[in-house]
């Protein structure tokens, strides 16, 4: 049976810390999208994966709780990447549209 505070396999909860703060700034994001200002929440997802892909590859793999969606350090990295970059890239290059903001 598992100790107060411990998860199956002996893994206390605190391993899961990294991915709350990347939870507190995807909400940021969706509060910032909220009041009208989707580039800027956009950016901030952007600025969540990047931290979530940071985060997998410094800590060790016994501590990296939710952010290792893979078996493999590196694809959780490429893939963290991949959705940053794409993200960034979106909200800095679409103009017009419903959301804009600048007439």
């Amino acid at each position: 049976m598992a100790m107060s505070g411990e998860r199956r396999g002996g893994r206390p909860w605190l391993v899961h810390l990294p991915f709350a703060a990347v939870l507190v700034l995807l909400a940021g994001a969706v509060v910032r999208a909220l009041q009208y200002h989707w580039r800027e929440g956009a950016v901030l997802v952007a600025g969540a994966l990047f931290v979530a892909g940071l985060l997998r590859l410094v800590l060790p793999e016994e501590r990296a709780g939710l952010l290792a969606i893979r078996a493999s350090r590196t694809v959780d990295v490429l893939t963290y990447g991949a959705l940053c970059a794409a993200i960034l890239y979106i909200s800095l290059t679409i103009v017009g549209g419903p959301f804009d903001t600048s007439s």
